[in-house]
């Protein structure tokens, strides 16, 4: 089992950020997708801060060095800060159908940029069963949001930009926590200083644009609370610190491709909570991912 870690660790990132994604999509509907991205990280890091003082005694992680708060800090800010702000205004120019379609491309990137920074090489059975996975993504995906309607011009340009930047933020967050991490350093308590330095940028930011109060003003509704509680619960806390052992024991390229099965998982889900209707399409597309994800696993070694 202990050579199937990181694998399973990546499934189960997919299935945390399936959760997530519904609770902070409730959320979102009730007070903004901004204001739920700065309540999550401040949830997250009590949360984590709660966790790492009881499991190694202290709150915060004075005695990590130098290297690995630098290291996770830029983690955090690329990835949680640019990379998903990124993200979620690509939702909002161009809608989820473009906007997931490129985030389909974070496996193929955090694969290259994991054999140029860290010598991470992949066999052909590996690259193949990624090829097929991601494939089967997209086909989800796609059949998903077939009868949207595509922007065009300019904005179409600006959300593709917006698109590739969010999957960017996200490849190069992996590969700069696999850097923090290295010499066996605890996943929690590097997700833990991913969270500080992106909660302290975020909410200084915040601070100084003046939109500290509106933010706060959100947690007086308490099915937003409840939603904001369970989305940072399963998103940043357990999501993220399950994302850091994926690729803490596996390669990057085989960790980003199980955790990118989200659209996969959120078939019946959103199904069950938003009355989604399931297709033909997305059944074919969830049978080419799965074939993709077992090859995966049956390659690990």
């Amino acid at each position: 089992m202990e050579q199937y870690a990181g694998e399973i660790a990546g499934l189960a990132t997919a299935f945390c950020w399936a959760f997530t994604s519904t609770f902070f999509t409730i959320g979102g509907l009730r007070i903004g997708s901004v204001n739920v991205n700065r309540l999550r990280l401040l949830l997250a890091a009590i949360f984590l801060m709660t966790t790492n003082c009881l499991l190694s005694g202290e709150f915060l992680p004075v005695n990590a060095g130098y290297e690995r708060w630098l290291w996770l800090g830029l983690s955090g800010i690329i990835g949680f800060v640019i990379g998903d702000a990124m993200l979620f205004e690509a939702f909002v120019v161009v809608g989820t159908r473009v906007s997931m379609l490129l985030m389909s491309l974070v496996p193929i990137m955090s694969a290259l940029l994991a054999w140029i920074f860290l010598g991470e090489l992949l066999d052909t059975i590996e690259i193949s069963a990624i090829a097929l996975t991601v494939s089967g993504i997209i086909w989800v995906v796609a059949d998903k949001n077939r009868d949207k309607t595509w922007v065009k011009g300019r904005r179409l340009a600006w959300g593709i930009a917006l698109g590739i930047g969010g999957a960017l933020g996200q490849a190069l967050g992996l590969i700069l926590s696999k850097k923090g991490l290295e010499g066996g350093y605890s996943a929690l308590t590097g997700n833990l200083i991913r969270v500080l330095v992106a909660v302290a940028v975020i909410w200084l930011a915040t601070l100084l644009t003046g939109k500290a109060s509106q933010t706060i003003q959100g947690l007086k509704d308490i099915k937003t609370v409840w939603a904001l509680l369970i989305g940072s619960f399963f998103g940043p806390f357990v999501g993220v610190w399950l994302s850091l052992i994926a690729i803490k024991y596996a390669r990057i390229g085989i960790a980003s491709t199980l955790m990118a099965t989200t659209p996969i998982i959120l078939i019946p889900l959103a199904h069950w909570v938003f009355k989604d209707r399931i297709t033909t399409g997305s059944i074919i597309g969830t049978i080419i991912a799965i074939a993709g994800v077992a090859l995966l696993i049956l390659s690990a070694n």
